[in-house]
């Protein structure tokens, strides 16, 4: 399999990692009145699609391990478990997500959900593996907790001027930071030890988890909408347009692209896994961006919680830049 062997190489795939999970979610914006329920079907075929094409591609070609099918065989029973466990979390954590960005936008959905999941995803990460620099490293976290918070008065602002079920989509975007950040300590956990199967097929036992666990939850999801609209027939997914189907299954495939990019780096010498969460959790500043300025999600939103924004970009681009040294200071 391929496995960085450089920094540089590393923060790449840090920073291809950061761009795929803030921009998946875009497919969804190209899906107007396709419900998120019928959209996350497609959505998980393409993430396990997009787990096959790296591990039979990235993860057989190098001589920095045994390739991808070698891996699958080799690996034991409780490393691949747990990675399946990290699917399943990650994916109820997902669902919700999708909900929060239905209700809430990008704009609001991915800084505080995702932002949250970067913070307890980052301090548990690190307790299973303490590598970088604990101080440059906390400290941008903390950073990133400040636009968190930031972000949050400036969606207040906006809700005072737009009807929106606000509460219900900040809570849900809190459930759905709490479950994100659990899930990748499980994979790095995966990937640790005798018997692990390597960052590449621990993305693939990583689909499985979300597909098995896609079928009970959005069905549930489906029948009990979050967000307070009509139950949700299968009947529509045979009803949407096929460019739905593919958007659907693009945003699938571009969030596991991110996904196995990420646990490729956090394997790489100095990395670590809280580095590498950390910075592909940059994604929440990517995704702000999208929805401030492509989907215009803030515009009738009064002057000072623009203005907020702005801080919320700076304190997010400080904290992420202190993560990514973290390794090498």
């Amino acid at each position: 399999m391929f496995q960085p062997q450089t920094y540089a190489i590393a923060l790449s795939f840090m920073l291809i990692s950061m761009l795929c999970w803030g921009s998946w979610a875009n497919t969804l914006k190209l899906c107007p009145g396709y419900r998120f329920q019928l959209f996350y079907w497609d959505y998980v075929i393409g993430v396990l699609l997009g787990s096959f094409f790296w591990g039979l591609t990235l993860g057989s070609l190098g001589h920095s391990g045994p390739g991808f099918l070698a891996a699958i065989d080799h690996a034991d029973i409780r490393h691949a478990l747990l990675a399946v466990a990290g699917g399943v979390v990650f994916n109820v954590a997902n669902l919700l997500l999708v909900a929060a960005i239905d209700i809430a936008g990008l704009a609001v959905a991915f800084p505080v959900g995702i932002g949250l999941a970067l913070v307890i995803g980052a301090l548990s990460s690190y307790v299973v593996s303490p590598r970088g620099n604990p101080w440059l490293l906390f400290g941008g976290i903390a950073l990133v907790l400040a636009a968190i918070v930031v972000d949050a008065l400036a969606y207040r602002m906006r809700e005072q001027t737009q009807a929106a079920m606000s509460r219900r989509g900040v809570v849900i975007c809190i459930v759905s930071g709490v479950l994100m950040g659990t899930f990748y300590p499980l994979v790095a956990g995966s990937m640790g030890g005798t018997g692990s199967p390597g960052p590449y097929a621990a993305g693939f036992f990583f689909a499985i988890g979300v597909a098995i666990c896609a079928l009970p939850v959005n069905w549930l999801f489906m029948r009990k909408p979050l967000d307070g609209r009509e139950p949700v027939a299968l009947a529509g997914v045979f009803r949407a347009p096929s460019r739905w189907h593919v958007w659907g299954a693009i945003g699938g495939a571009v969030w596991c692209t991110g996904a196995v990019m990420n646990f490729a780096a956090s394997q790489a010498h100095l990395v670590g896994p809280a580095v590498s969460y950390s910075i592909g959790q940059g994604a929440t500043m990517v995704s702000a961006g999208w929805g401030v300025f492509v989907w215009k999600e803030f515009g009738g939103a009064p002057a000072a919680a623009k203005r907020l924004l702005v801080w919320m970009f700076l304190l997010f681009v400080a904290g992420l830049t202190a993560v990514a040294v973290a390794p090498i200071l």
